[in-house]
Parts: C-alpha cells; structure tokens; sequence
C-alpha cells in the first residue's frame, strides 16, 4: 500500500517512551490507541447496575472483551460515586479473583481500578499490569507499591476523596487546572521511584466536574496531552454525554463514541469503553484517518474500473 505523506497528516503528540511493554503486549503510542474495556463488579455500578457483580460474569466479560478486539480490561471493585465505604479486604475479594482469572486464560493487559495500597499490592500479585487510581496518587504508599513492581499507573486527576460528593466544583480553566494537577502528580510518582515509561494520565472526565467542564476538557484536552504521557480519556456512557443528548445510560453509544474520536485526534491514545465492539472499530477507523494505520485492504477505484 502506498504510504500517505507525513506533509498531508495532522501532527501528532509528542509521548515519553511511547513504545511501551505492558504485560505480554507492546504498544506504540505514537502509531496506536489502546481500546481498554471495562468491567465492575460492584452491584452499584453506575453503567451496568451489578449486571458483572458475579464472579463468573466478570471473568465472562473480561474474556468477551478481549475476543472482540479490546487491548486490555479494567477492572472495579469500588465505585468512585458517593456511597458507603467499601472495605480494603472486600474490595480485594472482588477483584483478585478476577485478575487471577483472566491472567490464566488470556494475555490480555490488566488493569485495576483502585486507590489503595493494599489492593493495588494484592493485584499486582495476581497478574495486574496496571493500577487504576482515580485519586492521582492521592495515597503515597500505592506510589511505592506499583514502584517497587513492574505495573504501570494510570494517573488520573479527581478532587474529592472516593465514595465522597464535592458540591458545585468550579474552575477558572478546567483544562490547565487539571494538567497542573497531573503534572504535580507525575512528579509524586517519578519521586517515588515509577519511571516516565510506566506512568499514563487521565483528566478524569465527570469525576469532580460538571457537565460544562467535561465537554471543556473533551475540546481543550491539549493541555494534558502536552504533558508527554499517553492520555487516556474515560468518556464512555458519562453523565456529561447524557445530560448533552438528553439520553438515558443504554442510549450513549454513539455521543460516547463522538467524543473519544474527538479526543482521539486531539492525542488520546487510551479510551475506556463499555460498549467494545463499536468502540474498536470506531479507534480503528480515527486510526486510518490519521494516518496511524492503514486499511485493512484496498479496493475501491484501484483498477481499471470501479468494482
């Protein structure tokens, strides 16, 4: 196939070690973007409402996930929504199993969602690639766990402590406030000893902001792509999509899959989605706009006559 020339395509990000061992994978950053598929099993979730809250529903998730094209799963077992506390031992219980698992039947790259020490230490052990916080760090010690590992963080701003509500959050500029935050993070985990080639960030869209500020960060996310890490964006299924449409939870396919290729051309190169048939695809296709990839074939209007 006939390489497009580089004059004709959009700049691309520049990322810090953008190729990248996770796990039993490699990825390039500067060329691809990850699908990350999501699975909670909490009964609270706010997208699938315990619908993975079993055990063998998780692991069946996990599975389907990565036989239709997911690149990696992320796996919940406490909800960033305010609620009860869930406790350490409880969400561990939820969770390892599930790494454990998955490791043994795929080399799909694993994630877990959490934003404590103990947890993250109790994944890593089970097979975990990659810890999930969706506090930034906010708990030195899980800096030193995933350190003192060979898993990946995923940086992700927040204001609020988890399970907490923080009333009418308000920013002067949402987009350089939250790379400010993640820079300051960033420099947590590299002071604690996690090299640049192991640290991803995630502006954290709707955690702590409101509709306004989310669809702020989707149009302005080059602040936080500026600063060199792959960017994962988690916009999938979210309130701010929702209350833009005026769509209910099992109606946000297609405003989810708008707003990660919007992302996704600004320099996304992570997206967490529920829905991964149609979330791979559509990365896919904004991958072949790009110029990151090229089709899967050529056939249209290449001959003597158009078939």
């Amino acid at each position: 196939m006939t390489e497009p020339s580089r004059h004709d395509l959009p700049e691309l990000p520049t990322i810090a070690a953008a190729v990248r061992q996770i796990g039993a994978r490699r990825f390039d950053f500067s060329r691809e973007v990850a699908v990350m598929a999501v699975v909670n099993r909490t009964p609270d979730s706010f997208y699938d409402r315990g619908r993975t809250f079993a055990l063998d529903s998780a692991v069946t998730a996990c599975l389907d996930a990565a036989s239709s094209g997911a690149d990696w799963v992320d796996i919940g077992g406490a909800p960033f929504a305010p609620g009860p506390e869930i406790p350490a031992d409880e969400e561990s219980d939820r969770v390892v199993p599930v790494v454990e698992a998955v490791r043994a039947a795929s080399d799909i790259v694993i994630s877990v969602d959490t934003f404590r020490a103990d947890v993250a230490r109790r994944s890593i052990l089970a097979g975990a690639d990659i810890i999930n916080d969706t506090t930034g760090l906010a708990d030195p010690e899980l800096a030193r766990v995933v350190a003192d590992s060979d898993a990946s963080i995923v940086i992700t701003h927040s204001l609020a402590a988890p399970r907490t509500p923080l009333a009418s959050p308000t920013y002067r500029d949402v987009s350089i406030e939250v790379a400010e935050f993640l820079e300051r993070r960033v420099e947590r985990a590299l002071g604690a000893g996690i090299p640049e080639e192991r640290i991803i960030v995630d502006p954290g869209h709707d955690l702590n902001k409101n509709t306004l500020h989310s669809l702020e960060l989707t149009r302005r996310l080059g602040p936080i792509v500026d600063l060199g890490y792959p960017t994962l964006v988690a916009v999938s299924n979210k309130d701010f999509i929702g209350e833009s449409l005026d769509a209910d939870r099992g109606d946000r396919v297609e405003g989810s899959l708008v707003a990660a290729a919007l992302c996704i051309a600004q320099g996304a190169r992570i997206v967490r989605m529920h829905n991964v048939r149609e979330s791979v695809a559509a990365v896919r296709m904004a991958e072949a706009i790009l110029g990151m990839r090229q089709p899967a074939y050529l056939r249209h209007n290449m001959g003597e006559r158009n078939d």
